[in-house]
């Protein structure tokens, strides 16, 4: 597995990491504990080294599970988790909104250190700008949490490159991890410039856009009601009908490649700039397999202006989350 840098901080990852939140949230029944260890520990052995989780995911259930399989390789990956939204810190239950103040980010933390079986986090990201809280105000409670050794690196995510620049002046922000992917361009235009003039890495979630880049997803496939797609507009079937169009252009690329649309997607991320990590996540083994061979697909410059000029004739259908989430992002 290749290595990368995110931007100028010294961390080093995969160049493919592992989201682990499907593994028992947000995309229907959770996986069998014992499978999802399983994966994880495969992943790793394959080369991973960059598992990401956060507190939402369950609440706890994820870093629980991350916790316990990554424990006995623990000095040998990098762990990255998220605080945020208003959970109770003992009893995990969701509370209206936003929390980022300082006292319930020192108090949260203490939970995921826990969780994660570990006496540090690598890469604490805050997982939504709380306008209720400076964010220089949040930087500090990172910085301290940085200075007392429980904490090694701190990310934003979903941030406007505004609250970007003003958290870097309070603490250097080694990563932003924002939705990202060939179908959701969104951070092309103020947040990626602004990380390469800071010297910050990226990390696109849902780089397979919720698995419809994979070719997998038919405007016939019905969603379980535990799945968030099932309200997602970009999922309603005619917007899946409409957005097949894309998935045909990167079938026509991974054949070329001998690939497939998956890894051209993922690949197609890795050719932007040297600092991006994505992070597919997946319940299945071959398909863990199938993201980490992205790594030796090699698009040529020819391959991605071809994919730039058949982008600009294709209208993706649908917003990438509904409003009431959409709503706390860019901020």
């Amino acid at each position: 597995m290749q290595k990368r840098k995110l931007g100028k901080s010294g961390l080093e990852v995969s160049a493919v990491g592992y989201g682990c939140m499907g593994l028992d949230y947000g995309y229907g029944p959770a996986t069998d504990r014992r499978e999802g260890i399983r994966i994880i520990r495969v992943a790793a052995e394959r080369g991973v080294t960059f598992f990401d989780t956060a507190e939402s995911y369950g609440p706890f259930t994820n870093e629980e599970l991350v916790g316990e399989a990554l424990a006995p390789i623990r000095d040998q990956v990098v762990i990255a988790t998220k605080f945020g939204w208003n959970i109770d810190p003992q009893t995990g239950e969701r509370r209206a909104g936003l929390n980022s103040r300082p006292e319930h980010i020192k108090v949260a933390i203490e939970g995921m250190l826990k969780r994660l079986k570990t006496d540090h986090i690598d890469l604490l990201y805050q997982h939504r700008v709380d306008p209720e809280v400076p964010i220089e105000e949040v930087a500090g409670t990172l910085k301290e949490l940085i200075a007392e050794g429980k904490v090694n690196h701190y990310g934003l995510s979903e941030a406007g490159a505004h609250t970007i620049r003003r958290a870097h002046e309070v603490h250097r922000v080694t990563a932003i991890q924002s939705e990202y992917s060939i179908w959701t361009r969104d951070p092309e235009e103020e947040v990626l410039p602004a990380c390469e003039d800071l010297g910050i890495g990226f990390v696109p979630w849902s780089p397979l856009g919720q698995g419809f880049l994979t070719g997998k997803i038919d405007p016939n496939m019905t969603f379980d009601n535990s799945d968030f797609r099932a309200s997602f507009p970009r999922f309603t079937p005619e917007a899946r009908e409409a957005n097949l169009a894309l998935v045909d252009l990167l079938r026509q690329i991974a054949d070329r490649k001998k690939a497939t649309p998956a890894q051209v997607a993922l690949a197609w991320l890795l050719a932007r700039k040297p600092w991006i990590v994505p992070i597919p996540g997946t319940t299945k083994l071959h398909r863990l397999e199938e993201n980490i061979g992205a790594v030796a697909v090699e698009l040529t410059p020819d391959d991605l202006h071809d994919i730039e000029t058949s982008f600009a004739s294709i209208a993706v259908k649908g917003a990438r989350l509904p409003e009431q989430i959409l709503r706390y992002s860019n901020r």
